[in-house]
């Protein structure tokens, strides 16, 4: 048994709801709308009228985005930022969002996944720093605050 299609009415008044619950972006109502069976003019109608009635506005995606994923994911920087990138924003609204980021946070977030992360690990070893700062990168952290973040963590626990 096939659904019937949504109409375009149908369509605006279900992704204002879902607009209205939490942050989304136009791509993001772009994919709805195609999943729906809704494309070309009458998507890009719909689009309009949600960023116009303020429903959708990527600028504020972004910086909820990117508070959200470092806060409390615990995400690095590269990895927000491909985030957003799979997300269709523009290059210039991800630089503006990356300024959200307190670096004191930041780094903090950081330290605390290196220590977690290294409580189960002999960091006297090679191969067990080596998997702390794998792990770190593929968080998304810079190679150099890993590498910090990694050496203050051994000279912490020294015994």
């Amino acid at each position: 048994m096939q659904r019937r299609p949504l109409t375009p009415e149908n369509a605006l008044v279900r992704l204002e709801s879902l607009c209205a619950r939490a942050e989304h972006c136009t791509f993001e109502m772009a994919t709805k709308l195609r999943g729906w069976g809704i494309t070309g003019h009458e998507a890009e109608k719909i689009i309009d009228r949600l960023v116009d009635n303020r429903f959708v506005d990527d600028e504020r995606f972004a910086r909820s985005f990117v508070r959200d994923r470092y806060r409390f994911s615990g995400y690095g920087r590269r990895k927000i930022a491909l985030g957003l990138i799979a997300k269709r924003i523009p290059r210039d609204i991800i630089d503006t969002a990356m300024e959200e980021i307190d670096e004191d946070i930041y780094f903090e977030n950081l330290r605390r996944l290196i220590d977690r992360k290294a409580s189960g690990l002999d960091t006297s070893l090679f191969d067990d720093r080596n998997k702390l700062y794998r792990y770190g990168i593929g968080r998304g952290y810079e190679s150099a605050l890993v590498a910090k973040a990694i050496k203050m963590y051994i000279a912490e626990n020294r015994e």
